[in-house]
């Protein structure tokens, strides 16, 4: 069974009495140029001036962010570590349902893997992307600037990063989740990490698009640097494939091209339905405790559709299967949207026909999706709370792997 390396490094890191809380920010594929502007108001030095240039489309606002991480690095702003180390990352929060919850992973060099290689395994069908933004972005800054987000198989893993490292801050974002962050640099402790992790295959799940940026950049340098860069690894976060480590929320889906009526007629043959009445937040909780799918009218009322056991054999337990295996004879042009709110918001003016409300994936699909190597419809799991960009950045020039000289 081939297992990927995860390796410390020497991390980038704000300087200490920077306030964590205004120079960090979402993920850059959550943030709207409003979303930007905002967090640059807050502090000129926010990740996202380097993360998501403003300067004119074209090679010139990618060199303008090298240049920015530069005199950055040269004024202070960012201090690299004298040493490789790993960095526990804690999140708490309150979750969809209510509850309280506390979560560990850490942060290091996951090894990039061939397409199609064991090790690194994807979770789910992707949507190819053009756009080359992060690959020229990681050009330029010669740095992973955020992480992709990783589920290890190896049990006891929490229990090995449960114990506290070196504070390295912390920060409350908007939504009230607690991040935090802290330094492990003992080398027994980055040891049994590193072999933790890497002791078992590692299920992608969230960055598959920046997983696959790192492959062609990994490639790029191997032609001029050789195979013993830093871009050998990426920067991941990873924690263990347990239930309490994980709060997945479901991304819904947006049906256009046909009527309302048409649609529920094709959903008909595979689905119970009942009217459910106004469409609420709270449908989020409710599509689990009744164990149905709840499609979402322009006048915002919705329809429950409950699975009939026999029009699904064969196929796996996830709602976007279902839909998938209901619709497969009909061309139907579908995206995605995350909240139940925004989905009665974009039935309600126009941007989708209908919206249908489904449940999280569950754990058990998780990990036979790693266990059988398969994948899951596009779209399937929104990994929450969304990891910070700006906490831990790794740099990619400098030094080799590992950072450590080994």
């Amino acid at each position: 069974m081939a297992v990927p390396r995860f390796e410390p490094f020497a991390a980038l890191r704000y300087a200490p009495g920077l306030p964590l809380d205004l120079v960090v920010a979402p993920p850059y594929d959550v943030l709207s140029d409003g979303d930007v502007l905002h967090l640059l108001h807050r502090h000129p030095r926010n990740i996202v001036a380097i993360d998501v240039p403003r300067e004119a489309d074209g090679p010139e606002r990618y060199e303008a962010a090298g240049r920015r991480l530069a005199e950055w690095i040269t004024d202070g702003t960012l201090v690299r570590d004298d040493e490789p180390s790993f960095t526990l990352y804690r999140m708490r929060f309150t979750d969809e349902a209510g509850e309280q919850r506390e979560t560990v992973g850490v942060l290091g060099g996951l090894e990039v893997v061939d397409d199609g290689a064991s090790g690194v395994l994807p979770h789910e069908r992707t949507v190819p992307k053009a756009k080359t933004d992060r690959l020229d972005l990681t050009r330029a800054t010669d740095t992973n600037l955020s992480p992709v987000w990783g589920l290890s198989l190896t049990a006891g893993l929490t229990e090995l990063l449960r114990e506290p490292g070196e504070s390295m801050g912390t920060c409350i974002d908007d939504q009230g989740v607690v991040h935090s962050v802290e330094r492990v640099s003992d080398t027994k402790r980055v040891a049994a990490i590193s072999a933790a992790v890497g002791g078992n295959p590692v299920l992608i799940a969230d960055g598959h698009h920046r997983y696959a940026i790192s492959r062609t950049f990994r490639d790029e340098v191997r032609a001029h640097r050789g195979a013993e860069s830093a871009a050998e690894l990426t920067l991941a976060y990873v924690a263990e494939l347990v239930e309490n480590q994980l709060s997945i929320d479901a991304i819904h889906r947006l049906y256009h091209g046909l009527t309302v009526d048409s649609l529920l007629e094709l959903l008909a043959e595979s689905f119970e339905l009942q009217e459910a009445g106004v469409v609420t937040p709270d449908f989020a909780v409710e599509v689990v405790r009744r164990g149905a799918l709840c499609a979402v009218r322009p006048d915002g009322t919705g329809v429950w559709l409950t699975p009939i056991a026999r029009a699904f054999e064969g196929v796996r337990a996830l709602d976007g299967a279902f839909l998938e295996h209901a619709l497969r004879d009909h061309e139907i042009s579908v995206t995605y949207q995350h909240g139940v709110q925004h989905v009665v918001e974009a039935a309600a003016g126009g941007e989708a026909i209908v919206g249908v409300i489904i449940r999280p994936t569950s754990i058990v699909e998780i990990r036979r999706t790693a266990n059988e190597r398969l994948l899951m419809p596009p779209k399937s799991t929104f990994f929450t709370p969304k990891l910070r960009t700006g906490l831990v950045l790794r740099p990619l020039a400098g030094r080799a792997v590992g950072d450590d000289g080994q």
